[in-house]
Formats: C-alpha cells, structure tokens, sequence
C-alpha cells in the first residue's frame, strides 16, 4: 500500500477517481488546507448543450480560510439549480434515469460545511459505483507529507494530465469528446461499465 493525500470535490472529475479508486493507495483526505479558489473544491464540470459547464457551490465569506471551516452560502437555491442543470445536461443519457432518484439525493443534502457536503456527496457516489473504499481525513496539515501528494495535480482550469479513452456523451456528435469531466459524466453515459472505465485509467 502507499498512502495517498487527496483533497476533497465536489463530484470529482473521472481522474480523481482512478486516484481514490486504486487498491494499491490508502487515501487520506486534506482537510487542513488553506482553501485555494477556483478549484475542484467547490465546483464540478458537466456536458451541457453548448459545452462545458461549471457549477459551482457558492461559500459564505466569514474570514476563515482552512477548507474543514468552509461554510456553504445558501442565500441563493444553487441546489435546485445545479441539479436542474445535471437533468437538463444528461436526462437523455443512457443511464441517467436508472441513477436519477440516487443522485437526486446529492442536492437533498443540506450541510454547513463544504467539507462535509463534499464526503456525504461522495458516499453516494460511492453507492452507484459499487466501490468499497475507506478513507480518512489528515489531523494536521504539513506542506511536505510524507505521502503522495495529490493537492495541486488536479487542475479545473489546464488541460487533464490523466490518459483516458474517448465514449460516447450525449452532445459528442455536436461537440466532440470533452475529457475528464465530473463523475456524474461517466456514470451517466457509462452506467455499470464505469468502474473498468477508471481502472483503464493511466495516471503517474
């Protein structure tokens, strides 16, 4: 085993997941951070019809800045409206019907902290995967772990560092295949056959 430092997303992208997923890696999630801006953190990319699109989990500014005391603002419905996107983006996908009612769930969670929508959002990933994994959260932050660190290697705004084979998405016939996009993505379009999908995944 090795252990792995992963920070923690919001609906992961795939690449994400071939981390997390790997047998041969004890995971460990960053809580301690300093939460850094415009990351996975707090926002997810899905396929719309136009193409790319964030959604991103707006978070109340009260001057604390280590990721565990991130609060969720909800002086907007972003819920309704992230999940409406979601249904718009991928209703007529293969598998969206069949895993409606548990991602549906997701945006049913109502929690003060980023942090622990992020885990409770990721255990019903988990569920629709089939995926038995453990982890745990670090007790403090240290800027040179001894483990793999994975807290800058996921980037929203580059190119995906992570080899992936194309499939087929609802809009790829417009827009051509957009990669590395989040979870739900793959799940949606991939249905049972998503967990070979990230295992196939190369990563370094």
């Amino acid at each position: 085993m090795q252990n792995i430092l992963l920070p923690v997303f919001y609906l992961p992208p795939i690449s994400w997941f071939s981390v997390f997923l790997d047998p041969v890696n004890d995971v460990v999630f960053e809580q301690f951070e300093s939460f850094p801006k415009q990351t996975y953190r707090s926002r997810t990319n899905i396929y719309g019809a136009n193409g790319k699109l964030s959604l991103i989990i707006p978070i109340t500014h009260n001057g604390k800045r280590e990721f565990k005391d991130i609060e969720i603002s909800y002086s907007e419905d972003w819920r309704s409206i992230h999940w409406k996107s979601i249904k718009t983006a991928y209703q007529s996908s293969p598998y969206f019907e069949y895993y409606e009612d548990k991602l549906k769930k997701i945006f049913e969670l109502k929690e003060k902290y980023l942090l622990d929508f992020n885990i409770k959002a990721l255990e019903i990933i988990k569920q629709i995967l089939k995926a038995e994994k453990a982890q745990s959260l670090n007790e403090e932050y240290i800027k040179n772990p001894d483990a793999v660190n994975f807290r800058e290697k996921f980037s929203a705004k580059l190119p995906s560092e992570f080899e992936m084979e194309e499939y087929y998405q609802t809009f790829t016939d417009k827009l051509g295949f957009l990669a590395d996009l989040s979870i739900v993505d793959l799940i949606c379009n991939k249905g049972p056959e998503s967990m070979t999908y990230i295992k196939n995944i190369k990563y370094s």
